[in-house]
């Protein structure tokens, strides 16, 4: 009898691992989403007054090192380059990120050269912490109190909602500085746009006779999954075990949409240091597509909060309240049969695209060698 496979979640690494189990194995497989739309939070779709293609839950510029995951993408649509370049407005300013060379020329107002750069920052790093134990005391580290304040304090406090010495020294564990004129935000050498938007890249990965994918379905841990032989749980850990150790800590985020004429900011991104501005960030759609041309743009401003029972979660903030919750949670899990939890939700883990695409790629290897062997399948994607 052929294996019958439910996956909960139609993002991407729902869609991966439905597009490599379904080549893999002779297998059918039932995809289920809660919202009216597959592609998770990597959704775009064509905005119907501009017809711009609007990330709909905030940019996504795909990035990688790794040839193979470059490729296995690519085979699902055409990818065209672009290099992200990001500003920031400080102080009534408006500087380029990363903090490169150009940046620190500007703030102090100087012409460095590179090693000179260099050398005046290591006068402005605070040296007098040799074991940094949160966020600000990592930063004041490598940059000083200048840069520090001028690009990530405000910034970091919006986005987090806490004084940065609240947070643990990991979330920054390397300041991005670059002694060089390189504004490229990304470092990895695939990046790309798909050009029919990452909704249609991911209806290549699951456009299979064997693939159902059903819309505005809800899972939850009481579901009748009797008929399958497998499932794959891609949505957030706490809300498959209803809560019963706590939630785990996640910043969300709200959008502002507005229209205009024309190009309202010049460029896809611009980050809003002040903390006394209420967004973190200004979005312009269009600019991610410098292939196509419209006359009106769209942008949204974006806004930070904590996220309340009724909010998509997106950032999970893993303070360390939450890592011991987190490991109650796996533990519990470990002891379920029949079911795998894979994706940034399931495994309470900040990932890029590639991170999650390449994770579903190797999961579902390691899914279809246990599964072939009689051997009972990982529980997870990952090890923590």
């Amino acid at each position: 009898m052929r294996p019958r496979f439910l996956i909960i979640g139609a993002g991407f690494s729902g869609s991966v691992l439905a597009n490599r189990l379904v080549n893999l194995l002779d297998c059918r497989i039932d995809m289920w989403d809660e919202r009216n739309h597959a592609g998770g939070n990597c959704h775009t779709s064509r905005d119907e007054k501009t017809g711009i293609m609007v990330h709909t839950y905030g940019p996504h510029i795909f990035n990688t090192d790794k040839k193979e995951i470059w490729d296995y993408v690519n085979s699902f649509g055409e990818f065209r380059p672009y290099v992200h370049r990001v500003k920031a407005l400080s102080k009534g300013k408006i500087y380029p990120l990363p903090v490169n060379l150009f940046t620190i020329n500007q703030f102090f107002g100087q012409s460095f050269t590179p090693a000179e750069a260099k050398s005046f920052l290591e006068t402005k790093a605070d040296n007098s912490i040799t074991d940094p134990q949160n966020f600000e005391e990592q930063a004041l580290h490598f940059i000083g109190n200048e840069l520090y304040k001028a690009f990530f304090y405000g910034y970091t406090k919006k986005q987090w909602g806490c004084e940065p010495t609240e947070l643990p020294a990991s979330i920054l564990k390397r300041i991005p500085v670059r002694f060089n004129y390189d504004d490229n935000y990304h470092a990895n050498i695939y990046t790309g746009i798909p050009v029919d938007g990452y909704s249609a890249i991911m209806e290549g990965m699951t456009e299979h006779p064997d693939i159902t994918i059903t819309l505005n379905k809800k899972f939850t841990a009481q579901t009748d999954v009797s008929g399958y032989t497998h499932i794959f749980y891609t949505g957030p850990l706490d809300a498959y075990f209803q809560f019963e150790y706590g939630r785990l800590g996640y910043r969300t985020v709200t959008f502002e949409k507005h229209y205009a004429d024309g190009d309202h900011q010049g460029l896809s991104q611009m980050n809003y240091c002040d903390e006394e501005v209420p967004y973190t960030r200004v979005a312009e759609h269009k600019h991610f597509t410098p292939w196509e041309k419209h006359d009106q743009t769209i942008y949204f401003k974006e806004f930070s909060k904590e996220t309340g029972p009724d909010d998509e979660p997106y950032y999970p903030k893993r303070l360390d309240a939450d890592k011991s919750m987190l490991q109650h949670y796996r533990k519990k899990a470990a002891s379920l049969s029949g079911i795998s939890f894979l994706g940034r939700l399931a495994t309470y883990r900040y990932m890029d695209m590639h991170h999650v695409i390449g994770e579903a790629m190797a999961f579902s290897e390691n899914f279809v060698e246990a599964f072939r062997a009689g051997q009972a399948p990982p529980v997870f994607s990952n090890i923590e």
